[in-house]
């Protein structure tokens, strides 16, 4: 296949990528978007198949490895539960900043066997892909221990672990400065380059707490792409370079908008150790008790109210109760009663987490809010019913300087006239602190496991229908 053929096949995947970040802007289209971003990684993968510097004997161990990776990924696509989709997004993404830290290895190693210096726009960008990729790496891998609790969720910290963290960073600078100065000869400067990079990835992401774990797999994912970018220069591929610039990009715009949805900087997110599952803060609450109802005693305010806003948490995730919630609100519907679902930019463990369940469940994105859509609506609103939410209802963060989540925007569900919370029990989310919610005159509480719980409260339904 010529060049020109090969750069036209380039040109079709990219603009595959850039479309499908379009279409996933919203949850209607987003299923689109994922198969036009898969035609367009097929074309990239077939075209890359035809280029003149691969050597044909090394065709038959590319294609299986492509063929062991599409089946490993298949499976395991197939198999995780929703609730564990940030963990693989987290091991998926370390993997291509494996995998781009490996081609700047050897890319390095083979322009060393020819004598090339390091000094050039290509060595740089080895340098920097190496770097990158190695932190994004090992920190993938930690993010991934901790939102599958193979390590605490809670910030891990030694004494003068900022200042290691810095002495770290600048041994790791001067060694790459000292490998585009010296250019030949660095192959152990190199290699502890990519090793002082790995350690920096693991001792940068150990301090954060496991519910800040979605910010930090966001960035993470930008600096990949941003390594896949520069591995780009170093293979002289576009579509690795602009795919790269295109995830570099939109995961670093993610990242921040979940520091605004939170009201957190992303330098406190990094650096502040908060936000873990134990973290302290937030005043105490006592002296009242909750009021426990029955889901059939929660059908009755159901059936008495005009409107009704469904708000979706991490429970409902855990639950897998989408369906019976899908099911509930459409008897409701049946009854004349206006439902809305209230969905908060950070519930759950991934952006658009309860979009994607909703979706499962083929809730009409019509009957979606988000929080600046929803809250004015709060007021008037007869009954809300929260499933499994926590931390993003709690009024705690209006006005409690204390709490680890002061500033953040909530969804004012204290304000309906009657809340109804399904919950387990009375335990905190994951900022760790008290939800006065619970306790407030408005709520009432459904203990239980969620899916069990919406179930009962809709076969309840049926006996007022």
């Amino acid at each position: 296949m010529s060049r020109e053929l090969i750069d036209i096949g380039y040109l079709v995947a990219a603009v595959c990528f850039i479309l499908s970040l379009k279409l996933m802007n919203s949850p209607v289209s987003a299923r689109r978007g994922n198969w036009v971003a898969m035609f367009g990684m097929a074309v990239a993968l077939v075209v890359t198949m035809f280029s003149p510097s691969i050597q044909p004997a090394n065709l038959a161990w590319i294609g299986a490895a492509v063929g062991v990776g599409a089946i490993g990924g298949f499976v395991s696509a197939k198999r995780v539960q929703m609730t564990a989709m940030p963990q693989m997004v987290a091991l998926l993404n370390g993997l291509g900043g494996g995998a781009v830290a490996l081609v700047a290895l050897f890319e390095f190693l083979e322009a060393d066997a020819l004598g090339h210096h390091a000094a050039s726009v290509q060595g740089i960008t080895t340098v920097l892909s190496a770097i990158i990729g190695s932190i994004s790496f090992s920190g993938s891998l930690i993010a991934f221990g901790k939102l599958q609790e193979l390590l605490p969720g809670r910030p891990l910290t030694f004494k003068g672990q900022q200042v290691f963290n810095l002495l770290l960073l600048v041994v790791t600078l001067a060694m790459a400065l000292a490998i585009l100065a010296f250019g030949q000869a660095t192959i152990p400067i190199f290699v502890g380059l990519v090793v002082a990079s790995l350690v920096l990835g693991v001792s940068g992401v150990l301090p954060i707490g496991g519910a800040d774990m979605p910010v930090v797999i966001s960035l993470l994912n930008s600096f990949t792409g941003c390594a896949a970018g520069l591995a780009g220069f170093v293979l002289t591929n576009n579509a690795l370079l602009i795919g790269g610039g295109l995830v570099g990009a939109s995961g670093l715009i993610l990242t921040l908008q979940m520091c605004t949805a939170m009201n957190r900087s992303l330098g406190n997110v990094l650096f502040g150790a908060v936000g873990s599952e134990v973290s302290a803060g937030g005043k105490a609450i006592s002296g009242k008790q909750p009021k426990s109802y029955s889901p059939e005693d929660a059908a009755i305010l159901l059936t008495n109210a005009n409107t009704v806003v469904i708000v979706p948490g991490y429970g409902m995730a855990v639950a897998q109760a989408q369906h019976q919630t899908k099911e509930l609100a459409g008897k409701l519907m049946g009854m004349g009663i206006d439902v809305k679902y209230a969905v908060h930019p950070v519930a759950g463990r991934m952006p658009g987490h309860m979009n994607v369940l909703l979706a499962e469940a083929d809730v009409p994105y019509e009957q979606l809010f988000e929080l600046e859509q929803i809250n004015p609506l709060f007021p008037e609103t007869d009954v809300v019913l929260v499933i499994g939410a926590n931390d993003v209802v709690n009024p705690a963060a209006r006005y409690d300087k204390t709490s680890p989540i002061f500033g953040m925007p909530i969804l004012d569900v204290d304000k309906a006239r009657t809340v109804i919370v399904s919950k387990r029990s009375m335990n905190p989310g994951f900022a760790g602190v008290d939800n006065e919610l619970f306790l407030n005159d408005n709520t009432v509480m459904v203990f239980g496991n969620a899916k069990t719980s919406i179930a009962k409260i809709s076969t309840a339904l049926d006996t007022y229908a």
